[in-house]
């Protein structure tokens, strides 16, 4: 009996420190594990160009169960949804996320306007997936495109005739440039153009820049150019920053008074000189060549010029003693 009782006391033992063990097991199996997700994405255009757009990608991410157990990482991959090829990879480092709080981690990427894509974010904890979501990108060629906000305003322009010859006036343009930015401006170029109202033939153009103005100053620009007399024209004036025009403005000069402008008002037609508006490019100018001293004139044609004036004198004189 007592071998007995010995025996059933060894197997509870056993069952006892199988029970510990299975339970210490089951207590690693629940501990708090991190467990993120990506709860919502937002895109909003940071600029548009011609051929492309800047866009800010913001994804909110949650952390729904422990703290972070490593480095964080959020991938943003782009696919062209006509070719399905990548065109696009970033990565963005993600600061602590305490436990069920989110997080707004953001990024920006570049893509050309036309097509469509399909935009990919993943967040990984070391090297194991936790999150992914995506959102599908359309319609950026509809989008307009924006002017760059360098502060420069052209405020009004001023026009003073300085010469008129042979059918041609040169008119002095005054440009009113005024920074109405916070800093100060870069030197921009500005292309300033004189453009025939009815025909838009450009008559002169010329190049100059803006120069550095500070906030709130004014500067003026003084810009020659030449137009035939008799005609109206529309001023134009293009800042450009590289090869991006950043801010455009227009004036009126009429030196043809008796005919309105007004771009809703019906006139009469009008008859355009074409000849008027040939520029003459100076040769110095545009081939720049060493022709040497004059020569002087063959003397054959000259010569025989006089002998003919000489024989047809004498006949004269002759038939005139004659007579």
């Amino acid at each position: 009996m007592k071998k007995r009782d010995r025996g059933i006391r060894f197997i509870l033992i056993l069952l006892l420190i199988a029970s510990v063990a299975v339970s210490s097991g089951c207590l690693k199996d629940f501990e708090e594990q991190s467990n993120y997700g990506i709860t919502d994405i937002e895109i909003s255009a940071d600029s548009v160009k011609s051929s492309y757009a800047d866009l800010n990608v913001t994804a909110y991410i949650e952390n729904r169960g422990g703290n972070r157990k490593g480095n964080t990482t959020l991938i943003f991959k782009v696919f062209s949804e006509q070719t399905g090829l990548l065109e696009l990879t970033q990565e963005t480092k993600v600061d602590t996320i305490g436990k069920d709080s989110i997080k707004a981690v953001s990024q920006s990427i570049r893509l050309p306007k036309e097509g469509s894509y399909r935009l990919v974010l993943t967040l990984y904890e070391e090297e194991q997936k936790k999150a992914d979501s995506r959102i599908t990108i359309r319609d950026l060629s509809g989008m307009p495109t924006d002017l760059q906000d360098v502060g420069i305003q052209i405020n009004g322009m001023d026009f003073m005739v300085k010469n008129v010859t042979s059918g041609r006036v040169l008119i002095e343009n005054d440009i009113y440039l005024k920074n109405e930015g916070t800093r100060t401006t870069n030197d921009y170029r500005v292309l300033v153009k004189a453009r025939e109202i009815d025909a838009r033939l450009v008559a002169d153009k010329k190049w100059t820049s803006t120069g550095r103005i500070e906030p709130e100053a004014t500067s003026i620009r003084a810009v020659s150019l030449t137009v035939p007399d008799g005609y109206n024209y529309v001023v134009e004036v293009s800042v450009w920053d590289g090869d991006t025009i950043v801010k455009t403005g227009e004036d009126y000069v009429q030196l043809n008074p008796q005919k309105v402008i007004s771009k809703q008002q019906a006139v009469q037609t009008k008859t355009i000189q074409t000849s008027d508006f040939l520029i003459e490019e100076s040769f110095e100018d545009t081939y720049p060549m060493d022709y040497g001293t004059p020569q002087e004139e063959s003397p054959g044609f000259g010569s025989l010029m006089a002998l003919i004036s000489l024989l047809s004198a004498l006949v004269m004189i002759r038939r005139g003693k004659h007579e």
